[in-house]
């Protein structure tokens, strides 16, 4: 039995049919009979031949080669499409369905009308059923999808820049989960894993078997483990690579292969800090140098220490005190006589007099409201 493989939208499902004696090429355009009426479909990959015991069951037939005036019927098909995207848009606003409509598509032979929608729950449309087919005249089908098929049918863009994996070439979708991500060691930001429709991206699963055959034999980061006797801690696993770093308890870390690892064989430690100046082995002096002394150089946390000038200290006289402190010392104390009150008002008087005078105010004033 002669088999072709024939898909019917752009990253839809593939479906084999008989070829008949069909000679088809990769591309070709034909029209086939399938459960729901005549379609037209794309030749996918080539005719081969297949024994009936493995082949199928119920193969549905080739009709014929797409012909002109069956491309024409499909252009005219598309335009009547936007047409009946709108319609049943206005209908579903006006009747305020909790729905959202997201394609609409017509039959090959135009005999039916199948509109995409999404919706939280279940949703009764048939009053919306009525109206559309009072309108077209024709069979209508509303069809339920979820937000993956969605965004197959919309298509875009996906964060890598490329055109979305599910309206490309993926025909069906696999299951993914969270622990695709961290097998990966991916952030678990949802913005960063999720796609277009919300879900997590289908291209999480295309190398987690390869990540998890990679992982074989390495420890997990964090993890504390016993190596040549001695307690350290996992702080870095490169997976592609199979190498690890581990954190051994005199603070030193080391990396290590899978193989060494296994073998428990130690590298050289990675290069710490160069040496300090005290460490470093002191240089001959240039004999231009011999005779002068240079000032040191230090690590800039201890600076040089600044030379105190001597303070000068007065000269004491026979008595032990300096004239000034003896003369205020033999001056006698006055006694304090009482203020009168002419000489308080002539003090107040001058003190006011050297008052600077008050800066006005720059506010404005409230005008009083006019009487009504």
């Amino acid at each position: 039995m002669r088999v072709v493989t024939i898909k019917f939208r752009p990253a839809g499902k593939r479906y084999d049919f008989n070829a008949q004696q069909f000679e088809l090429a990769v591309g070709d355009r034909v029209v086939v009979e399938t459960d729901r009426g005549r379609a037209l479909g794309t030749v996918v990959l080539p005719v081969r031949e297949v024994e009936e015991s493995e082949s199928p069951k119920e193969l549905k037939n080739i009709i014929r080669l797409a012909t002109e005036e069956d491309l024409k019927m499909a252009e005219v098909n598309a335009a009547r499409e936007d047409e009946a995207y709108r319609f049943c848009l206005r209908r579903i606003e006006e009747r305020q369905m909790p729905m959202k409509l997201v394609k609409a598509e017509y039959q090959f032979d135009g005999s039916k009308i199948i509109f995409f929608f999404t919706a939280d729950g279940r949703v009764d449309f048939r009053e919306l059923v009525k109206d559309l087919a009072h309108h077209f005249h024709t069979r209508i089908e509303m069809r339920q999808i979820g937000v993956r098929d969605e965004a197959k049918l919309v298509g875009g863009l996906g964060v890598c820049g490329r055109e979305l994996c599910c309206c490309t070439f993926l025909t069906e979708f696999a299951p993914v989960s969270v622990k695709m991500a961290k097998e990966q060691g991916l952030a678990l930001n949802p913005n960063k894993i999720s796609g277009q429709c919300g879900r997590l991206l289908c291209c999480l699963s295309y190398e987690f078997e390869t990540y998890c055959e990679h992982r074989k034999g390495l420890p997990k980061c964090g993890k504390k483990i016993e190596f040549n006797g001695q307690r350290v801690q996992v702080i870095d696993v490169n997976i592609l690579r199979r190498e690890m770093t581990l954190a051994m308890p005199d603070g030193q870390r080391i990396k290590l292969t899978a193989e060494q690892f296994e073998k428990g064989e130690i590298t050289a430690p990675q290069p710490q800090a160069a040496q300090t100046r005290e460490q470093a082995p002191e240089s001959a002096p240039s004999p231009g140098e011999t005779s002068r002394k240079q000032p040191e150089e230090t690590d800039g946390g201890d600076k040089p220490k600044r030379r105190r000038r001597p303070r000068k200290r007065k000269k004491k006289t026979d008595g032990g005190d300096p004239p000034e402190t003896q003369a205020k010392q033999a001056a006698p104390r006055q006694p304090q006589t009482p203020e009168s009150d002419e000489s308080r008002n002539t003090v107040r008087s001058e003190g006011d007099n050297k008052k600077k005078p008050r800066r006005r105010s720059r506010r404005r004033r409230r005008q009083p409201k006019a009487s009504e």
